[in-house]
């Protein structure tokens, strides 16, 4: 096999779509296409199946996926001019949860790729778990630690959630002194059958009625209290975005919860993925730890 072949292989293998594939390699989809199909009867294995959603690699693909970014890694490794690793490169694809993604990452892959001006990041920011055997990405980062056996999973770091509204919100509908007093207030929250992950049920052992006005989308609940829409709880990592808000309760009540870097076990000797995975879960433990004691700083100087 040779490069082209990869290239096409690997395009296709992360864009699950001839048309994007075709974006990324500058190539017209039909050619993608036949590319595929070329290779695939040249391997005499069907790498791809074939549905209207688009295509997804078949149990054959997925064999061979890791062996192409393999290659792929090496090959860039000994283009790139200098020290051999000296710097990432080529593309990496990194799932989140839109939190995360909106108000963690953006900070964090933006000062790695200062410091690896060949890298391409993407960041998928979905409200969802990663099917990282179907290489929906390279890695994942997640709210709770996957027991699947091929899969590599450290903890990142913790981090902190409390209630929060809008100080016109609390000085129109009365103050919150007890965690009963909640009972009074419109909350703000997850769609009940749309919380992908146990860690984000947030409201549940509390006696509390459910949630109001909802949505499956961290950024969409923050703007919600920011308008007024009632009190929910809050990333403290998020408030920087929404300096309006004012957290309640604090001595009460507060959620500990953590971030975990999910990567598939094949991956453990890939020596890009694996210096990218320390910098990003350096990164992140950073920014965090900066996020929260700035919001405690700012309400001790308040």
């Amino acid at each position: 096999m040779d490069w082209d072949d990869m290239r096409v292989f690997l395009a296709l293998a992360r864009a699950a779509s001839l048309g994007r594939a075709g974006q990324v390699l500058k190539m017209d989809p039909a050619t993608v296409g036949r590319r595929v199909s070329r290779l695939e009867t040249r391997l005499e294995r069907r790498l791809f199946q074939r549905s209207h959603q688009g295509y997804a690699l078949t149990e054959e693909g997925l064999r061979l996926l890791p062996h192409i970014e393999a290659a792929q890694a090496h090959l860039r490794a000994a283009e790139a001019p200098g020290a051999p690793g000296q710097g990432l490169s080529g593309q990496i694809r990194l799932g989140a949860p839109d939190g995360c993604a909106n108000y963690l990452l953006p900070q964090v892959i933006a000062q790695i790729c200062a410091d690896h001006p060949a890298l391409e990041v993407q960041i998928v920011a979905l409200p969802r778990l990663f099917n990282l055997s179907r290489r929906e990405a390279d890695m994942a980062i997640g709210v709770s630690a996957p027991q699947a056996q091929r899969l590599d999973v450290r903890k990142i770091t913790e981090y902190h959630l409390h209630f929060a509204a809008t100080r016109a919100y609390l000085a129109q509908h009365g103050p919150v002194a007890r965690l009963s007093d909640l009972r009074e207030h419109r909350l703000v929250g997850y769609i009940p059958d749309m919380i992908f992950d146990r860690e984000l049920d947030y409201l549940a052992r509390l006696d509390l009625p459910t949630a109001q006005v909802t949505s499956n989308s961290v950024p969409v609940q923050l703007n919600l209290l920011c308008h007024g829409a009632g009190l929910g709880v809050v990333h403290d990592f998020a408030l920087g975005h929404a300096p309006d808000l004012r957290r309640v309760l604090v001595d009460q009540f507060h959620l500990t919860r953590a971030f975990y870097l999910i990567r598939h076990a094949d991956d453990r000797r890939n020596m890009r993925l694996a210096r990218f995975a320390d910098a990003l879960a350096e990164g992140v433990r950073r920014q965090v730890a900066y996020l929260e004691r700035a919001v405690h700083d700012a309400e001790n100087t308040g």
